[in-house]
């Protein structure tokens, strides 16, 4: 049998992914991915034929996207504020509404030499992010994990975000006595709780790190741990600003007592409350 070409391949992976509802689009991405071919060269060398060992590639990556593996798992990057960033099973992977938390920060910035803490940075997407609209700023990106740590800061030398420091840190724990004290403290922790663990689809439950969503009976625990501690390592005036999940809006403003002020709510895209900005007072 003859090689097949780029043209056949794709239409055959895209046959394959049938059951996706954007099965073109994904056998489209995974071909790029395989081949190692850009956008241009796609349209450009459809007739090419692909050697055996780059089909076999690419039908592997056609076989674990049917089995549910995350595409952005599967490419190795994912998109964040326009910028292309490394994702891997360590790290959860970016997701758009969170962007809603990044341009709160910009809205209450300075612009001037800030300090900023990204708790649980994962990927390192929003300290990334931070660092790109803010150059002055002074950022600490932390999380408990050493391997999303890994992660992050290789996106941040590829992006040449030179004035992040990666600390490892569970919440607070590695700044309790250096002194530091934050304009800004940011966050998308984990905030699903038990009983919506298990609806959340496969993709997500089955691949994506699961200490990075699930947070307890509630989904509450960890942001409960969040506001407590978090005022005293602002400074008089900082802000702390953090991503929530779906109905748990009112439960988190009642976590917030007379020592916060300018209280609000900021909502993504599809119109759900998603990120809650707190002052301290």
């Amino acid at each position: 049998m003859s090689p097949r070409t780029l043209q056949e391949l794709f239409r055959y992976g895209a046959s394959l992914l049938q059951d996706s509802p954007q099965s073109v689009l994904e056998a489209k991405v995974l071909l790029l991915r395989a081949t190692l071919v850009s956008e241009g060269e796609f349209f450009s060398a459809r007739g090419a034929p692909l050697a055996p060992r780059t089909e076999a590639f690419f039908l592997r990556l056609v076989e674990k996207r049917r089995e549910g593996v995350p595409l952005s798992y599967l490419t190795g990057t994912k998109e964040f504020w326009s910028i292309p960033l490394e994702v891997s099973p360590s790290v959860l992977i970016p997701r758009p509404e969170t962007e809603v938390l990044v341009e709160k920060v910009l809205e209450l910035s300075s612009r001037e030499r800030e300090t900023i803490l990204d708790l649980g940075t994962g990927s390192g997407n929003i300290a990334i992010a931070l660092a790109k609209e803010l150059p002055r700023a002074r950022i600490f990106a932390a999380d408990i994990s050493a391997r999303a740590l890994n992660v992050a800061r290789r996106n941040a030398s590829l992006q040449r975000a030179r004035q992040i420091d990666f600390v490892r840190s569970n919440l607070f724990s590695a700044f309790r006595k250096t002194g530091i004290r934050f304009d800004f403290i940011v966050s998308n922790p984990p905030y699903v709780s038990k009983r919506d663990w298990d609806r959340l689809p496969p993709e997500i439950r089955e691949f994506e790190p699961r200490r990075a969503l699930l947070a307890g009976e509630s989904g509450l625990e960890l942001i409960q741990r969040l506001v407590r501690r978090a005022r005293a390592f602002l400074k008089p005036g900082g802000y702390l600003i953090f991503e929530i999940g779906d109905g748990q809006r009112d439960d988190v403003l009642a976590l917030f007592g007379r020592r916060w002020t300018e209280i609000e709510t900021a909502w993504d895209l599809a119109g759900m409350p998603r990120v809650i900005t707190a002052r301290r007072a």
